[in-house]
């Protein structure tokens, strides 16, 4: 099949254009990654505490303070055992689980994707189903008393579940007070 030069010239403007606009958006997506590992850096900086620096307290318990990034208060204490995480939180902090982001990021994000995982693992046989990542809510009327994670199962998740608590309460107190 033969080409004018008409046609050819049009079909080499389509291909530069094409190839403009694939270089365009590898840069937007390279400009989008950096732009995320500096937020996940500036995250991990924040008020968080790793799994590493756990202390052992009573029958393979340990705590973590969860402190609102900013200023450092006491928020909550994470009681750390092999089998659950127990976000206990402070006095006085008044949140409710409607606040955001609790529930869109740190309950249906975070959590709610293990649990995901932890389900697929289950329905292939990889894992049993009594071993599938559980979160249970404890309040005082609407007020948020205990987060409790069971069968975290995973060291690694341990520290994810301990720092996106504490993200996501911080930004709930903040959220409260607007």
């Amino acid at each position: 099949m033969r080409f004018s030069d008409e046609q050819m010239r049009e079909i080499l403007e389509l291909q530069q254009k094409i190839s403009e606009k694939i270089q365009q958006h590898k840069e937007e997506v390279e400009l989008l990654e950096k732009n995320l590992s500096i937020l996940n850096s500036i995250i991990k900086q924040s008020s968080f505490t790793k799994a590493s620096m756990l202390e052992p307290s009573k029958e393979d318990e340990s705590v973590i303070p969860i402190t609102k990034s900013g200023d450092g208060t006491l928020i909550a204490n994470a009681h750390i055992t092999p089998n659950q995480v127990s976000i206990v939180l402070e006095e006085g902090v008044g949140l409710n689980e409607e606040i955001p982001p609790f529930k869109s990021f740190f309950l249906d994000r975070i959590i709610g994707e293990m649990k995901r995982k932890d389900t697929a693992d289950a329905d292939n046989g990889t894992i049993q189903k009594e071993s599938v990542i559980d979160c249970v809510i404890n309040k005082n009327g609407t007020t948020l008393r205990e987060i409790v994670i069971k069968n975290y199962r995973q060291k690694e998740r341990v520290n994810e579940i301990i720092n996106t608590a504490a993200w996501s309460l911080s930004k709930m107190i903040d959220n409260s007070s607007k």
